[in-house]
């Protein structure tokens, strides 16, 4: 099969690429963009090391071929902060030391950004499965668990706080 043309919004900003048949989204994103957050790891969808999110929903980047996601919308760890502030996902993971080698870190802020994203108030067993696919072999989990909770109390906060300062009667 010839190379082909690929579009996507990738991070906010449309991109282009001339992909080959058997390249993945992994190596796009490292090789092609640059954006080397997204780990390879065990380069069969077993760690989660690479998870972005494709179209809101976290996936491996590793068994996903770029061909694939033509005019697709990809979020990676790299687009999470805006300029020197982390979003809240990366915020609470710092403040809650749920990071050692850092290698899981981005994909487990990925998988818990579509968690939380499509569920503002996750149970711990709504966390773990959210991070099931995410191998960490040094936090034993229990910070990064935490981290996620806080993370979602945290947007419930902001948004109960951005609610009270909206003015009466004003339209939504």
């Amino acid at each position: 099969m010839p190379s082909q043309i690929v579009t996507l919004t990738l991070n906010g900003a449309e991109r282009e690429l001339i992909a080959r048949p058997s390249m993945t989204l992994l190596t796009a994103l490292r090789e092609t963009f640059g954006l080397t957050g997204a780990k390879r790891g065990c380069a069969q969808g077993g760690c989660g090391s690479c998870t972005v999110l494709l179209d809101g929903r976290p996936v491996v980047s590793c068994l996903v071929p770029v061909v694939t996601v033509d005019g697709s919308s990809v979020e990676t760890i790299e687009g999470q902060a805006d300029g020197e502030r982390l979003s809240d996902v990366q915020q609470a993971f710092v403040d809650g030391f749920a990071t050692q080698c850092g290698f899981c870190t981005p994909g487990m802020i990925m998988s818990a950004t579509a968690l939380l994203d499509r569920n503002p108030d996750p149970t711990r067993q709504d966390v773990i499965e959210a991070i099931c696919g995410n191998v960490c072999r040094c936090t034993g989990y229990e910070p990064i668990i935490n981290a996620v909770l806080d993370a979602a109390r945290r947007r419930r906060q902001a948004a109960s706080d951005s609610e009270e300062r909206e003015p009466a009667g004003a339209e939504r």
